[in-house]
């Protein structure tokens, strides 16, 4: 198969938005080819965001985690879905993707959309009630637990950390949240962006405790706590691990692909020949800043597979990719969101810290590089435009200087 040649049979390993937007968009382009489609989740691909936010929260069980498109695959689109199917090793030179099940996967072209896997404690794989929230599973036998009223703790005062805290204090439980930093998220905001969100939960009746670190979850079968290092413990029947998360990258080990904090691309998604990535389990050169970049943002994830699909059905008019990254988060009632990148610390043009109305933006130099807002969802779409249109520092503050005299006078 040359460039000009297109595949007979492209395969899709990873079965979460990434992977779902690639055969979609595969199909709405006009490949009438063999489409696979492999996932080791035993479920059709769905959307994760509802797990950490309605779904834990509204108590009874919802479709709200549910694509309507997951019905059209094996009908409408053709695709071929092998689901509750992991990927255990790739061979690049004779183009097959080997499974758990013991199948030899041939490929044209391949896509990879593995996403992450959430890490998990060490030594608390025995213990009933020590949980991660990746997948719909999880977030089934979490939602039991705060059905039964547990005395919830939080490890990590990330986004998914502050989600689950969120959807407790909606049941009227009083979680414990642990943060090993002196400031959460600060990766994400910045030190004052992470001090000034992390007040919400002190707005909220949360105890977040930063600076702190864990010795061990406590438990025989079950667990029963959360023991620090200065010895005190946290009694627990519910235990939510928030740590991060890490590339799905173990079946690449051989595959000679570059593995480095994800699968190394090309500006154009590019991993090797005929393979292409999207997703949380892409590395690859984002042109709009010049630098490598892995995120595991919802809407990146969805972009990149459409893109990446795109450029792998015609390579030789393979295109670079370039993404403002983007992502929500809703704590206690309130909207969160994020765009760019958090360089340096934001400087505050609309609100206040300490109420749940905020804009702040972040610079590099004189370009703006970053806005973060706290419900005021028609100002961050206006600054991700002119984020990716390189604006400056100078125009932001003028147009925050408008947004702000619009509004009081509204």
């Amino acid at each position: 198969m040359t460039d000009a040649t297109p595949p007979q049979h492209v395969v899709v390993v990873g079965a979460s938005l990434a992977g779902l937007r690639a055969v979609q968009t595969a199909r709405e382009v006009g490949y009438g080819g063999r489409l696979t489609l492999i996932g080791d989740e035993p479920h059709l691909p769905y959307d994760r965001p509802p797990l950490s936010k309605e779904y834990l929260a509204d108590g009874p069980l919802t479709t709200a985690h549910e694509f309507p498109e997951t019905l059209d695959l094996t009908g409408k689109l053709g695709v071929e879905v092998r689901t509750d199917t992991r990927a255990e090793s790739l061979d690049t030179a004779k183009r097959i993707v080997t499974t758990g099940r013991g199948d030899a996967i041939h490929y044209d072209a391949l896509l990879i959309a593995t996403g992450v896997r959430a890490r998990r404690l060490p030594g608390t794989a025995h213990l009933e009630g020590v949980h991660v929230l990746r997948n719909l599973d999880d977030a089934k036998s979490i939602r039991d637990a705060l059905d039964a009223r547990a005395r919830v703790v939080v490890i990590g005062a990330g986004f998914i950390g502050a989600e689950v805290a969120s959807a407790a204090v909606k049941r009227g439980l009083e979680p414990v949240v642990l943060e090993a930093a002196a400031t959460p998220l600060v990766r994400a905001v910045g030190s004052a962006g992470g001090t000034g969100l992390g007040r919400m939960h002190a707005r909220n009746g949360v105890d977040l405790r930063c600076g702190v670190a864990v010795s061990e979850v406590v438990g025989e079968r079950r667990v029963e706590g959360v023991r620090l290092v200065d010895g005190s413990e946290v009694p627990a029947d519910l235990v939510v691990v928030g740590i991060g998360a890490d590339p799905a990258t173990d079946w690449l080990e051989n595959s000679g692909l570059c593995i480095d904090n994800g699968v190394v691309c090309d500006e154009t998604l590019r991993a090797g020949d005929s393979i292409w990535a999207a997703g949380d389990v892409t590395r690859w050169t984002n042109p709009l800043f010049d630098a490598k970049m892995r995120l595991e943002h919802w809407t990146n994830a969805g972009e990149q597979g459409v893109h990446a699909m795109e450029n792998l059905l015609h390579p030789d008019e393979a295109s670079p990719y370039q993404h403002v990254p983007y992502f929500w988060s809703d704590w206690y009632g309130q909207r969160i969101q994020f765009a760019g990148l958090p360089m340096g610390e934001p400087h505050v043009v609309s609100g206040d810290w300490d109420s749940d109305d905020l804009v702040a933006l972040y610079r590099d130099g004189d370009r703006l590089i970053g806005a973060l807002s706290v419900n005021r969802r028609g100002d961050i779409m206006k600054y991700r435009v002119q984020i990716s249109r390189r604006g400056t520092w100078n125009a932001a503050l003028a147009f925050a200087e408008k947004r702000t005299a619009a509004a009081a006078n509204a």
